[in-house]
């Protein structure tokens, strides 16, 4: 049987004055949300997203589809919030997170994704990220405009193109994953990978196999590198022994939302 241990870190950086990151450490889902909007607006609207993701926690049949009705009725509760509190109207949030879920009786890891926060996947001792940023510099080096290094400073980093809290109905990415036993999860806002590269990124997780130590150490790593943004980790650790470990490398499944 499978288990897995996590660790978690959040903090608000050397720049900012508020912390607008919300985080969700669960037994079966965890995720960060990066809310958007300035003080007040962009705390609420991370922290509604977290509201609205809490309660699958709770679910021993948690499927695919629950994340992403889930997400559609959080949109739909920041919009509400805008509208009936005009000072903080145009609040958002990104999110991204990893969930425990159900698939044909089977249980699959669920990667979800709405903005440019991340998750990275660890085995074999190469780290890749499970997730793309829907952000227009990750447009443009997807184009073949810019390169990987050229994105990280680009001038469109920061420029979100999907983030809950919009009036159309949010396209949530979704990929399914088979557990795999020993394999590391890292689920983070951009203000930590906007600090360390991947490969920085992977050393720390190298360097530190116990989960709370990583995820407090990749914290004092995107500080070291200026802090420029609020910036959260979590780090998850599977464990144990599968019934069906298959291939510790699997391609993920791409599930339509």
């Amino acid at each position: 049987m499978l288990t897995v241990t996590s660790g978690h870190r959040s903090d608000v950086g050397r720049v900012r004055r508020h912390n607008e990151d919300s985080v969700l450490v669960g037994q079966r889902l965890w995720a960060v949300a990066d809310g958007m909007g300035g003080h007040a607006a962009g705390d609420i609207a991370s922290a509604l997203v977290i509201e609205g993701l809490r309660p699958l926690d709770e679910k021993d049949d948690l499927r695919p589809a629950d994340l992403v009705d889930a997400l559609h009725a959080v949109n739909d509760r920041i919009l509400a919030h805008g509208h009936d509190n005009p000072a903080v109207r145009g609040l958002g949030s990104t999110v991204t997170g990893l969930a425990l879920v159900a698939v044909a009786g089977a249980a699959h890891w669920a990667v979800f994704n709405v903005g440019d926060s991340r998750v990275y996947r660890e085995a074999d001792g190469a780290l890749a990220r499970a997730t793309v940023d829907h952000s227009e510099a990750e447009e443009l080096l997807l184009e073949g405009v810019i390169t990987a290094e050229q994105a990280r400073t680009h001038r469109a980093r920061n420029i979100v193109t999907r983030s809950l809290g919009q009036p159309d109905t949010p396209q949530v990415d979704l990929w399914l994953l088979p557990q795999t036993p020993g394999e590391r999860f890292l689920i983070c806002s951009d203000g930590l990978n906007g600090e360390l590269t991947d490969d920085g990124i992977h050393a720390i997780l190298a360097a530190h196999p116990d989960p709370d130590q990583a995820a407090a150490r990749l914290v004092a790593a995107a500080l070291e590198g200026g802090g420029r943004d609020n910036v959260t980790a979590i780090v998850l650790n599977v464990e144990g022994a599968a019934s069906d470990p298959g291939n510790t490398n699997p391609r993920p499944t791409e599930v339509p939302a």
